[in-house]
């Protein structure tokens, strides 16, 4: 066993080049682990400044200086990003609270209905299994609302830490990309000379981050507009809301779109009952995820690297679950930097005839 494991170390790792790119994926990897809490400005920063490289370049290769295409591109992103956080945020805002004040009335319709059931339907439904379920659901919406409460109070603490990062990560993103060259540089020189598989992955993992960031961005602007005016359009209550939740859901590639059909059926349920109204609703909803499915995601990701699906939902598990939203986001194009580190550690000739063999 023991020698088994020295002949594959040495297959893979006897190339120093291998070994830097090993040194560099454990370092970022601990710093990430360790530090995110501490540099997530900086993490977001860099993604955005990452994002936004692509039109600064566009406007320098139009004839335009490079410091003014930064401030052109970084000033449309601040004023998008205000108008869109003081046009949207008021109207989930009041319909959150809106919502969170008919949950009660939405529990007591539901627990009279339930109680009929009984009485309809004897020999399926016993009152006793109603009544254990009521307490269930009781004691759950008891368990959440103190988490909900716990989490607002967090929320209020950490208001002045939201109001710096603010102000923070624009600026580090004006300097990100104004002064990249030379960043880079700079960076470059503590890293050793043999870094040619480094070097490899991170061009392959260059244009892939940019087109599923871009991508992604693109997919949750148009499911959650397309989303919010097919509500508002059925008289939905709550559209705003719940277009901005579907929107937001296509983060989490299956499991998003499963769990927020939940809270667009429970309100269009109490709202039209079991009638056309609901199977409208529910109708259009169906769609839209059909065509974001087959349609829009193939034509915005067809530049992405495949990944089987069993794949992103493990990524998506391991990476949000330690770095939470941001590991939502990015498990994707974190899934993918794993098969290309893979794929770039070169065949040895006994694995080429291990493989043939197998």
């Amino acid at each position: 066993m023991v020698r088994f494991f020295k002949d594959w170390y040495t297959r893979k790792f006897s190339d120093p080049h291998a070994v830097t790119l090993v040194v560099i994926l454990v370092t970022a990897f601990l710093a990430v682990y360790f530090l995110s809490s501490l540099l997530m400005p900086v993490f977001v920063a860099m993604a955005i400044a990452f994002l936004l490289d692509l039109p600064v370049n566009r406007l320098t290769n139009a004839g335009i200086s490079h410091s003014w295409s930064v401030i052109m591109v970084v000033a449309a992103f601040v004023g998008v990003s205000l108008i869109t956080f003081l046009g949207l945020m008021p109207i989930v805002w009041q319909q959150s609270t809106n919502l969170m004040q008919e949950v009660p009335h939405m529990v007591t319709e539901g627990r009279t209905y339930l109680m009929t059931l009984p009485e309809k339907y004897p020999e399926i439904v016993q009152a006793e299994q109603i009544e254990h379920m009521i307490a269930l659901t009781n004691d759950k919406l008891l368990e959440w609302g103190q988490v909900a409460i716990e989490a607002t109070l967090n929320s209020l603490s950490d208001l002045v830490a939201l109001i710096i990062y603010l102000i923070l990560v624009p600026i580090m993103i004006f300097f990100f990309l104004k002064d990249k060259r030379e960043l880079l540089t700079g960076f470059s020189r503590f890293l050793p000379k043999e870094r040619r598989m480094a070097s490899q992955v991170g061009k392959e993992m260059n244009q892939q981050i940019l087109n599923y960031i871009r991508g992604k961005l693109i997919e949750i602007l148009i499911i959650g507009a397309v989303s919010t005016v097919t509500f508002i359009f059925l008289d939905l209550r709550y559209s705003v809301l719940l277009g901005v939740l579907v929107g937001l859901s296509v983060l989490v590639p299956y499991v998003g779109a499963t769990l927020v059909t939940l809270p667009v059926m429970l309100v269009a349920l109490f709202q039209f009952g079991v009638s056309p109204e609901f199977g409208y609703v529910m109708l259009a909803y169906g769609i839209i995820q059909v065509l974001d499915g087959n349609l829009l995601v193939p034509v915005l990701f067809s530049e992405a690297v495949n990944l089987h699906p069993v794949t992103i939902i493990i990524a998506v598990i391991f990476f949000g679950g330690m770095w939470g939203f941001w590991g939502v986001f990015f498990a994707i194009p974190l899934a993918t930097l794993v098969k290309a580190v893979v794929n770039a550690f070169p065949n040895t000739p006994l694995d080429e005839e291990q493989s043939v063999t197998a």
